[in-house]
């Protein structure tokens, strides 16, 4: 199949540490660019990326976390939380992992575009510009909008006792 009509897939790796009045809270990225640098609301991201069909989503999870992160994965059993298909046709792909990781000491990838649009000038950008550990109610109002749904469905798991980990990627 050519690589245009490929179904474009992305796995990724929502961290959570039990606290609080909400019961757990989660970390989250700002998404980095000029693009994402004004706004708030909608712009925040679960750590994640693409993956082509020769890797395998866990594999490509553990990846992408320690490049938009910039530390590895702690260690820890992975929850399932499923796949969504997103508002742009991509497929994303999240496992849940407890544990609890200082949002400050992130080292996040970069990546260079043209900024501005057609000046020619080429800038490199973080690909996440901080971290934070946001309850629910919080992450939700700062997630892309297909990503909400892992939310509840780690809220879920936590509730009827299935946030118990498995292996990794199971």
């Amino acid at each position: 199949m050519p690589s245009q009509q490929r179904a474009r897939r992305s796995a990724g790796l929502l961290l959570f540490r039990r606290s609080g009045e909400a019961g757990f809270e989660v970390l989250i990225g700002h998404m980095g660019g000029p693009f994402w640098a004004r706004r708030e609301s909608a712009a925040w991201s679960i750590p994640k990326g693409e993956y082509g069909p020769e890797e395998e989503p866990a594999a490509a999870a553990r990846r992408e976390f320690a490049e938009e992160f910039g530390h590895p994965v702690p260690d820890g059993g992975w929850v399932a939380l499923g796949e969504a298909r997103q508002s742009g046709g991509k497929t994303v792909t999240v496992w849940a992992l407890e544990a609890d990781l200082d949002a400050a000491s992130a080292v996040p990838g970069s990546f260079t575009m043209e900024w501005p649009r057609g000046s020619g000038v080429l800038r490199e950008f973080p690909e996440v510009d901080r971290f934070a550990w946001c309850t629910p109610r919080e992450a939700a109002e700062r997630l892309v909008t297909g990503q909400r749904v892992f939310l509840d469905r780690l809220r879920e798991r936590l509730a009827d006792g299935r946030g118990t980990p498995a292996r990794e990627g199971s």
